[in-house]
């Protein structure tokens, strides 16, 4: 039976072009395969899609996601190439990401504009300031990078103290032995999880927006440096929270998952529920300050 779909896939409203960025289409447990040239689906059902065959509207959507349990016909590869749909393989809801065939938007206007912003340093440190603004909610327009650094870390620190406060948990200071994880708290091990699992959303959001994720303003060293610092700009509003909220839910007994799954499976359900994707490639496009109306436009 042929379907279409409906619900958090948006198919519904996407538009072509996409003047906003929910053209991303989440597919699990089944097959993407082309029958006479038809972009098709086969599920066993995941989420709120229920079993069935569906046909895959690819013209129409910027990339398309693959959940675990996907597997992918080289035709249907072909497909997405001939007509500009990105694809990428991520883990359940995002909190990974494995792979990546992007193609990016019609005009390379965006990645330009990035590397001209890097390359210049007086635009690259005001870059790294509006970053630091949006995470500080003021603008501190004569403050050297350093201070910038010490005003947010002090914040977050300040945070982690009203977090912990808010969700009835004990709170020490933020560390990390990476040499033995099992000596950090709870608290501390969700804190990475979380940030892993917002970091990999950021990659997602990078490449589906066609920047380029080595070059970073904030973080340099990294090959993903531009998706730490997207990633950084939901610290406080996605971030922590999950992570403290995943604590409390398994010391309340809601979940007998481990630490990490339960970690998992929050950030998901967050990432979903408030559309955390959509909000980092809508930042990628502020930042910038290019709208061109015609990412991932088709060319078919």
């Amino acid at each position: 039976m042929v379907e279409v779909f409906k619900g958090r896939l948006g198919l519904e409203t996407a538009r072509v072009p996409h003047a906003d960025r929910h053209g991303m289409l989440w597919l699990g447990r089944g097959t993407l395969v082309v029958d006479s040239g038809t972009l098709r689906f086969v599920t066993a059902g995941f989420g709120e899609m229920p079993a069935g065959d569906y046909a895959i509207p690819f013209q129409q959507v910027s990339c398309v996601v693959l959940q675990p349990g996907t597997t992918v016909s080289h035709d249907a590869l072909r497909l997405l190439a001939r007509h500009g749909t990105g694809l990428v393989a991520t883990g359940e809801e995002g909190v990974r990401l494995y792979a990546s065939m992007p193609f990016g938007p019609d005009s390379s206007k965006r990645a330009r504009r990035q590397v001209e912003h890097w390359a210049d340093p007086h635009l690259r440190t005001w870059v790294a300031r509006r970053m630091y603004a949006w995470r500080l909610g003021e603008i501190v327009p004569d403050a050297d990078l350093t201070v910038l650094r010490g005003i947010e870390g002090a914040r977050v620190k300040t945070l982690y103290r009203v977090l912990a406060q808010r969700y009835g948990l004990s709170w020490g200071t933020r560390r990390y032995d990476r040499q033995n994880p099992e000596r950090n708290d709870g608290v501390n091990n969700a804190i990475n999880h979380a940030s892993t699992a917002v970091n990999a959303l950021g990659m997602v959001a990078v490449a589906v927006s066609g920047a380029i994720p080595q070059l970073g303003f904030i973080h340099e060293d990294s090959g993903n440096a531009f998706a730490l610092d997207v990633a950084d700009l939901f610290r406080e509003t996605v971030t922590l929270p999950i992570a403290f909220g995943a604590v409390q839910m398994l010391q309340r007994g809601g979940s007998h998952d481990t630490l990490e799954r339960c970690v998992r499976k929050l950030a998901g359900r967050t990432f979903r529920e408030q559309q955390v994707v959509a909000s980092m490639i809508d930042r990628i496009k502020e930042l910038f300050g290019d709208d061109d109306g015609g990412d991932h436009a088709q060319r078919g």
